[in-house]
């Protein structure tokens, strides 16, 4: 019965160690430290000591990095919330049983744990506890170098490593009992705590030092690696280094470590009057190099223009395949194709057609940014060439330069605008919603004439500058044409005179905007265009415009507008063209 009624207990004491999980509020290590070795801690039956041991779970460890140069103590793993439980099982050894103590109650104190602790105090042990039973209880741990037992019920024992000692510290607060018997010498509470060894501090410090000593050796070689070389040794001046030097100073390939050499020479007072006339041809011979330095750069510089211009050219070729992929967009998006597309489809074909959008545009401004860059570079130029222009006393040709000037500025008055126009255009476009596809559409059709008439534009502006140029060398060379010139002066003052409304009237933005567009629009169209054909166009962009307000503006630059009369009768058209090319050559 009393045996029965001992099973019993234990039972229960087995049930309470499951169902009561202690909260770990201890920070347990010994559970760290079979975590950090990934493994669960092992009874002599081989059985897992803890239950629901799950080395991924990182448990929580309390020992805080002694040293952050000491290899594997440097990551701790984070400690574990406060109610992870460590459920501290029965182990059954071979000839005595540790049981759990009450998971209610507080963890063991332990003292501070002293740098590179191998060593363990156990306290609590039987009185008849031998040698042989602590190695039993503590090789489960790791392995042990040496155990002093004292009289006494307590014992120090050295394990062969650091992380041993966290195992060992689990088993304190477990009650020991030898065998089955219940006499009090045959039981015992352990009590397991760190414990102050001089071996294992000297061995701490020895690894400590010979850890610097690494860092040192480490910390040398870097600063090796990454000191800059040390300059290489100028030869000492003699007659003979003298004029070898005079050799090398004359190759290309050679010329930039000689010329250190001459410097170096010059610097240290090597010049005397014996060698004056020798050193000085060496300095002759070293400036000579700058003419040839000077045109290895225009030929990098010319490298870098035409890498430019092909950059340009792919780019203008990307935004071409840009601009189609958006169209397949714009063309999907129509109500015919868009009807047969599943919800999702429509949902990525939007976000994609956004996308596209963006990116084209993005590209078409650094296309246009490196354009207008260009421009100003040119208009640099211009700039730098007018103060010559304005020396010359030739007044004939003078006027016109200054004609070409101005033809010029409006152009590029007018390229601005168009610039305005694609930007708004596009601005536009980009709020447009899906279900105004077409009038996307027609935008898109826009945009590119836009596109090509800004283009056929500059290209007239770089055959402007090219005549301008042109123009400025026959200046120099036909100063016989002086007189013939200054009377066609005379002449086109007189005709200045018979127009003196086309100069009076100040030039509104908005008028030069639309000679702009109708410049573009007949352009494209060679053959002329009744005035309700540009004015419709017209209207497309602003509403307002009225037909009699076209038609004096057309009249108002009869240099680069003409109306031409067609067919007979009934059919009688008056069509509008375009003559600005022929102006120019007249004018």
């Amino acid at each position: 019965h009393h045996h029965q009624h001992y099973m019993h207990g234990l039972r229960n004491i087995a049930m309470d160690s499951n169902s009561l999980a202690m909260p770990m509020s201890d920070p347990n290590a010994w559970a760290t430290a079979m975590n950090n070795l990934g493994m669960a801690p092992m009874s002599m039956t081989g059985q897992p000591i803890m239950s629901d041991f799950d080395p991924s779970l990182g448990m929580m460890t309390g020992i805080a990095p002694m040293n952050p140069m000491m290899p594997g103590l440097g990551i701790v793993p984070p400690p574990v919330s406060q109610d992870m439980p460590i459920v501290k099982e029965i182990i059954h050894c071979k000839s005595c049983t540790l049981f759990p103590p009450n998971p209610n109650l507080p963890p063991p104190a332990t003292r501070e744990r002293p740098p590179g602790c191998k060593t363990v105090f156990v306290g609590g042990l039987p009185e008849n506890a031998t040698e042989q039973l602590i190695v039993e209880v503590f090789e489960q741990c790791g392995s042990i170098i040496a155990i002093r037992k004292s009289k006494k019920n307590f014992c120090h024992i050295r394990f062969a490593e650091e992380h041993t000692v966290d195992k060992a510290l689990f088993l304190s607060g477990y009650r020991i009992r030898l065998g089955s018997s219940t006499d009090k010498k045959d039981t015992g509470r352990l009590h397991v705590d760190f414990a102050q060894a001089r071996d294992d501090l000297y061995e701490w410090e020895c690894r400590q030092r010979m850890l610097a000593r690494e860092e040192r050796h480490r910390r040398r070689i870097e600063e090796d690696r990454l000191r800059p070389p040390s300059p290489p040794p100028i030869v000492h001046f003699s007659e003979h280094e003298c004029s070898q030097l005079g050799e090398k100073l004359k190759d290309d390939s050679k010329f930039a470590e000689a010329v250190r050499v001459l410097l170096t020479w010059v610097e240290r007072g090597e010049v005397n009057r014996r060698n004056a006339n020798n050193i000085y041809s060496m300095i002759q011979s070293s400036n000579s190099h700058i003419r040839r330095l000077m045109n290895e750069k225009a030929a990098h510089e010319k490298e870098m223009e035409e890498a430019k211009e092909k950059f340009k050219n792919a780019l203008a070729g990307i935004l071409v395949q840009f601009e189609q992929i958006v169209s397949v967009f714009h063309a999907a998006s129509k109500q015919k194709a868009w009807d047969h597309f599943s919800k999702a489809q429509r949902k990525n074909l939007d976000m994609w057609r956004k996308q596209a959008e963006e990116i084209r545009n993005i590209h078409n401004e650094e296309l246009m940014g490196i354009r207008r860059e260009e421009e100003m570079e040119m208009s640099d130029d211009d700039m730098e060439d007018a103060p010559e222009i304005k020396d010359s006393d030739d007044s004939g040709p003078l006027a016109q330069v200054e004609a070409l000037k101005e033809e010029n500025d409006s152009l590029r008055c007018q390229l601005d605008a168009y610039r305005n126009e694609v930007e708004l255009l596009k601005q536009e476009q980009g709020k447009a919603q899906p279900q105004r596809s077409e009038e996307d559409a027609t935008r898109q059709q826009q945009l590119s004439f836009l596109q090509q008439a800004l283009q056929g534009m500059q290209k007239q502006l770089l055959k402007l500058r090219e005549d301008l140029k042109q123009r400025e060398t026959e200046l120099e060379k036909n100063s016989e044409e002086k007189q013939q010139l200054e009377s066609q002066i005379q002449s086109l003052k007189d005709r200045i005179q018979a127009f003196p409304t086309s100069h009076a009237l100040p030039v509104s933005y908005r008028r030069l905007s639309v000679w702009g567009i109708i410049s573009t629009f007949l352009h494209v169209h060679p053959f002329g265009a009744s005035i309700e054909y540009i004015c419709s166009y017209l209207q497309r962009l602003d509403t307002k415009i009225s037909t009699t307000e076209v038609e004096t503006l057309l009249g108002r630059l009869p240099c680069t507008f003409k109306q031409e009369l067609t067919g007979v009768g009934a059919s009688l058209e008056k069509r509008w063209k375009f003559c600005g090319f022929e102006g120019i050559k007249t004018a």
